[in-house]
């Protein structure tokens, strides 16, 4: 397995991107959470954060004209092209992929963080009012 260490700060325009991760190897057994976590972990060290979306159903045809129908995960990453490529590379060394596929989802992403005057009304405790 191989770790990369991220070392300088990327200062590239971060964008928001999707992945699709694969459910099963290509053998057709399915990948275990424990093998989905590390990739996390990976992705986590390069991005900051990610979300993981609810699976859906790929199809795909390679060079070589074969189908693929598959069962995916989208992730959403925001970071760099950059730093996306690198996760791609990752991907299809992690998954054992012939190709992973991903995409921009917006070019306006940032987070917005609550103001002074918003945090000083947090209490720490939630009460729900029912």
């Amino acid at each position: 397995m191989i770790y990369l260490e991220i070392v300088e700060v990327d200062t590239e325009r971060k964008l928001l991107w999707e992945i699709m991760v694969p459910c099963k190897w290509n053998s057709g057994r399915p990948i275990h959470t424990r093998h989905h976590k590390e990739w996390d972990k990976r992705v986590r060290a390069i991005t900051g954060g990610l979300t993981i979306l609810s699976v859906g159903r790929g199809q795909w045809i390679n060079p070589d004209g074969e189908e693929f129908l598959e069962r995916v995960i989208p992730v959403r990453i925001m970071c760099s092209t950059d730093e996306m490529r690198l996760i791609a590379d990752i991907t299809i060394e992690h998954y054992e992929q012939e190709a992973v596929f991903f995409y921009v989802v917006s070019d306006n992403v940032g987070p917005h963080y609550a103001t002074p005057e918003q945090q000083a009304k947090f209490t720490g405790v939630h009460q729900d009012n029912d």
